[in-house]
């Protein structure tokens, strides 16, 4: 296992692009995702999408219930009317803060480590980190939220930290 270099940059390109499907969880699948593991622990941080470490597939981890959960090719397929408005930070975005506003509840249908689907309902911030990651496998970071008109009223600024 290895502790692989953050990505980051609001312009950088893997960041920018939607990933790619995983079509089953190979051995080179499970390296990268082991690496993905120490590499998040070694950044303390609550998840980690594989654009973040410089690879564009669809693989995220994400803090659920306070363990670390792997989700491939993860697709939300509920989301609450319900909605708050939460500081986010992001590994990819170091010293930025952006107030985020998303669904308090979704369903999300995954595969985990061993190809297996799952599906899972979750709220608040385990439904926070979930949704932060899989934006980042579809080429979105926090700072595009600033610019969002619809829902610009119920933004705070960026704060650089």
């Amino acid at each position: 296992m290895a502790v692989l270099p953050i990505v980051t940059g609001d312009t950088t390109p893997v960041l920018r692009t939607v990933s790619k499907n995983v079509p089953q969880v190979t051995k080179t699948i499970l390296a990268l995702i082991k690496d993905m593991e120490e590499t998040l622990k070694d950044e303390g941080g609550l998840g980690l999408a594989a654009p973040q470490v410089g690879e564009s597939l669809q693989i995220c981890l994400a803090q659920i219930g306070g363990k670390v959960q792997v989700l491939v090719n993860p697709e939300i397929t509920w989301r609450s009317k319900e909605a708050d408005t939460e500081e986010e930070g992001c590994l990819s975005l170091p010293n930025i803060v952006v107030a985020v506003m998303r669904p308090r509840e979704i369903v999300v249908r995954y595969r985990n480590r061993k190809g297996m689907e799952e599906e899972r309902r979750l709220k608040d911030m385990d439904a926070r980190v979930v949704q932060h990651e899989m934006d980042h496998l579809n080429g979105v970071l926090i700072v595009d939220y600033l610019s969002s008109p619809a829902t610009n009223e119920h933004r705070a600024p960026v704060t650089i930290v």
